[in-house]
């Protein structure tokens, strides 16, 4: 029987670049959409005649209200070895597999850092004026040696982080509800007493934190308010940890010098989002992710993950 399979959101044309799909043989049958599909009812309808779905990361919910749409779907495949999006009980329930991929954290790390390095160095505008035959030399970058950089979260990626403000020679704080002083300094970094001291402290914040019940709007108004009207915040994990508003009218108000954000409540950003016009945002269509060596894990990964699930022996199941 023929296996229709659907890839998702391949926004750069790469899920054939990177992976042998001709390795599935005849048997699967790929369509590749290169757009992206807002609201349920435009999923559904795409969706209704395919058996396998490839997800990258967290581009398309599947939630279970869309899931009971899919009565033919039998496999979800999706870039890295967690996905909020998905509501992997409901997929049990209805008998559709679930498997993910390898992910490497360095990239999310690493476009951190071009974040960071952007905002204290203005180097959007400058090389934007530069471009524009505009003023030579209009802004005062801000020293990074010898000023605090706060990390919420201390994980895989955090500590990626970490390690690279210490090179900086900054002074490092972290906080997570679980951090104890022992693992914040084998990375170079010192525990700080609380979420609210790190805040205060901090001259730089930079969010790593998985997205749960516990973390969502952590940081809010009051929050927010605790910060140096001379820090950036920094978010490359997930817009929802950060109260959206809040943000955007600290931003608005110059309670805080500016944010780098790679995250967005809603993806891909509308184009009325003031975040776009702002500007003490750099901002940047969730990017962190994508680079050619996680592509390079993904996509071979993905074919692996439907060759099993054919096989009858499902690799990677989330």
């Amino acid at each position: 029987m023929l296996v229709k399979c659907a890839v998702l959101d391949d926004y750069q044309h790469a899920a054939t670049r990177f992976a042998d799909w001709g390795s599935l043989g005849e048997q699967v049958e790929l369509t590749v959409f290169t757009d992206h599909l807002t609201g349920e009812d435009a999923a559904a309808e795409r969706l209704a005649g395919f058996d396998v779905v490839v997800l990258m990361r967290e581009r398309t919910p599947f939630p279970a209200s869309l899931l009971v749409r899919l009565p033919r779907l039998k496999l979800l495949v999706t870039t890295g070895m967690r996905n909020a999006s998905i509501d992997v009980e409901a997929a049990r329930n209805q008998g559709v597999t679930v498997c993910g991929t390898a992910s490497n954290s360095s990239p999310p790390a690493e476009l951190t850092w071009a974040l960071i390095l952007g905002l204290a160095r203005h180097l959007v505008p400058e090389a934007t004026a530069l471009r524009d035959r505009g003023p030579w030399q209009h802004t005062v970058g801000t020293d990074l040696h010898g000023a605090t950089l706060g990390l919420l979260g201390l994980g895989k990626i955090g500590s990626q982080v970490a390690r690279v403000g210490t090179a900086f020679g900054m002074d490092v704080l972290a906080w997570s509800s679980n951090l104890t002083a022992e693992r914040a300094e084998a990375t170079g970094a010192r525990l700080a007493a609380s979420k609210e001291e790190l805040l205060a402290e901090a001259d730089v914040v930079s969010v790593h934190l998985v997205l749960s019940d516990r973390t969502r709007g952590l940081l809010g108004a009051e929050e927010l308010a605790l910060m140096k009207p001379t820090a950036h915040l920094i978010n490359t994990s997930r817009a929802a940890i950060v109260d959206q508003a809040a943000l955007l009218e600290a931003l608005m108000q110059g309670r805080i010098a500016g944010a780098g954000l790679d995250v967005f409540e809603e993806e891909p950003l509308p184009a009325s989002s003031p975040f776009r016009d702002l500007p003490n945002v750099l901002a940047t269509p969730h990017l962190g992710y994508v680079t050619e060596r996680n592509y390079a894990t993904f996509f071979p990964q993905v074919v692996e993950d439907i060759q099993g699930f054919l096989a009858g022996a499902p690799l990677r199941m989330l």
